[in-house]
């Protein structure tokens, strides 16, 4: 009788931490106003998020007992990320246009080009990384390798012009009013066929 009660205190433990632990990301989330649930439900998980912190001794030192040992009770348990049960806040995405200049002074503009949906979304995650590579010499390595591919398919071009941006989502009063997407430049690479 002692052993099932041990078992059954044991099991309730480990389905509170797994509920809090999942709870977490969610409560996040809606305490960011990143949902479009109403303002009375985001003031209430505002309220309930220091709370399931701190029973997750989130607020503990990480030299902290406690913390190391419900750190490592979640590593072995395969629950220390936690489970949100919407989809992250999207970020921007990224626009790269390539300005194709001819011998002649025409000028076309053209994005880079794919062969299938699988490589679109292979594309989309390549400008993902570019827009988050701070080191600058890798991230023009990157934009060259796309202007080649660009210039493979438009031989008389004499210079590219890689013209790279994010595209900012309007929020979701920003939708409803009737606001679109808009485009923010962050950076250009001018490459000639002489280099």
């Amino acid at each position: 009788m002692r052993r099932k009660s041990l078992y059954t205190a044991g099991f309730f433990l480990h389905f509170l931490l797994v509920v809090t632990v999942a709870c977490r990301e969610t409560i996040w989330v809606v305490a960011r106003k990143l949902t479009i649930l109403p303002p009375s439900v985001e003031s209430i998980a505002a309220d309930v998020e220091p709370a399931v912190e701190a029973a997750l001794g989130r607020h503990l030192d990480p030299s902290n007992p406690v913390r190391r040992g419900l750190s490592t009770y979640w590593h072995l348990a395969g629950n220390e990320g936690g489970y949100g049960y919407f989809a992250p806040n999207v970020p921007s995405s990224f626009k790269l246009v390539f300005e194709l200049h001819y011998p002649d002074g025409r000028v076309d503009s053209v994005l880079p080009r794919v062969s299938s949906p699988a490589a679109g979304l292979r594309v989309a995650g390549l400008l993902d990384e570019i827009g988050r590579t701070r080191y600058e010499p890798l991230r023009e390595y990157m934009i060259r390798s796309l202007a080649d591919a660009t210039w493979r398919e438009h031989p008389d071009a004499v210079t590219v012009r890689a013209v790279f941006g994010s595209i900012q989502l309007p929020t979701i009063s920003e939708f409803e009013q009737g606001k679109k997407e808009s485009y923010h430049f962050i950076f250009a690479y001018d490459f000639s066929r002489a280099e």
